[in-house]
């Protein structure tokens, strides 16, 4: 076995990444055997010294990336490895779903379309989509993968406003409601406010509050349950279409909610009668 000096050594500035590099090789590891290791051979397969490898392995316990039998003492992953693994399966599946009804929606306003999940504070995009025909336009220049936060966003607030109220609320103390955009929230209670007139009409928009010239306008995605599982947006540039924020939302939410209720429909959920009926109620900016 090689030798480890990293293990009594003091943290560098290289350190973090290296920790991070060695947590993921245990889990990988784990992931890959799918069986659970004892230290001494978790320790070689990863080609650590025994000393370094509890280590890593004792603060992935700790974070409930990994658990300990009681009986035989090995290790096996998590219940939090197990969340991400099933949270990344999901976000492929949901945009494989998507993908399709997504491209249509972007063609058929010819505005870029996106959809995003909920984590922590954050929104993180799956999916983006550009109409076919499009020239250039000036747009927010994001990845999928990218985050933003949730609080100046369309979408974040679709997913904000679907939280449990006590989730919400630890999300938002969390939260350093920061201009960045010349209309930007920036009061929380202005914020819940805005959040419960988003649940109650399914609409949210983002009107230069995330940076000048952007808006959007976004709607809810639904499993089986009915829980929002995730959100779409239509995103304009005020140099594409200088209209009132009231003709953007009249123009584009019928296709919008059109486009979220078949990717409802195609993972199991069935929406009601007025769901399938509603019309145009004026959400809080």
């Amino acid at each position: 076995m090689p030798n480890d000096p990293a293990a009594a050594a003091p943290r560098s500035s290289g350190s973090s990444t290296q920790a991070l590099e060695r947590g993921l090789s245990i889990l990988s590891t784990l992931a890959a055997r799918r069986q659970p290791l004892g230290l001494v051979e978790l320790a070689r397969a990863v080609e650590l010294s025994k000393s370094t490898c509890h280590r890593y392995v004792t603060n992935l316990v700790e974070l409930g990336f990994l658990e300990q039998e009681a009986d035989t003492r090995k290790y096996q992953l998590g219940h939090q490895a197990l969340a991400l693994g099933f949270a990344a399966i999901s976000s492929l599946e949901l945009a494989k779903v998507a993908g399709r009804p997504l491209q249509n929606l972007a063609d058929e306003t010819n505005y870029t379309v996106n959809m995003a999940v909920l984590d922590g504070g954050d929104i993180v995009y799956i999916d983006r989509r550009r109409p076919a025909r499009s020239g250039f336009r000036i747009e927010l220049n994001v990845q999928v993968g990218a985050r933003l936060p949730a609080y100046c966003t369309s979408m974040g607030k679709v997913l904000l406003a679907h939280r449990d109220p006590a989730g919400l609320r630890a999300i938002l103390d969390r939260t350093d409601l920061a201009r960045r955009g010349p209309k930007t929230i920036t009061a929380r209670e202005q914020l819940t406010s805005t959040l419960a007139r988003v649940a109650a009409s399914g609409i949210a928009v983002n009107d230069e509050e995330l940076a000048p010239g952007l808006r959007s306008l976004a709607a809810p995605v639904r499993d089986r349950t009915g829980q929002v599982v995730a959100a779409v947006n239509i995103a304009v540039h005020l140099s594409s279409w200088n209209a009132t924020m009231d003709a953007v939302v009249g123009r584009l939410e019928s296709p919008l909610r059109r486009t979220t209720q078949e990717i409802s429909q195609r993972l199991g959920y069935l929406p009601t009668p007025s769901e399938n009926t509603s019309e145009f109620r004026r959400p809080g900016f």
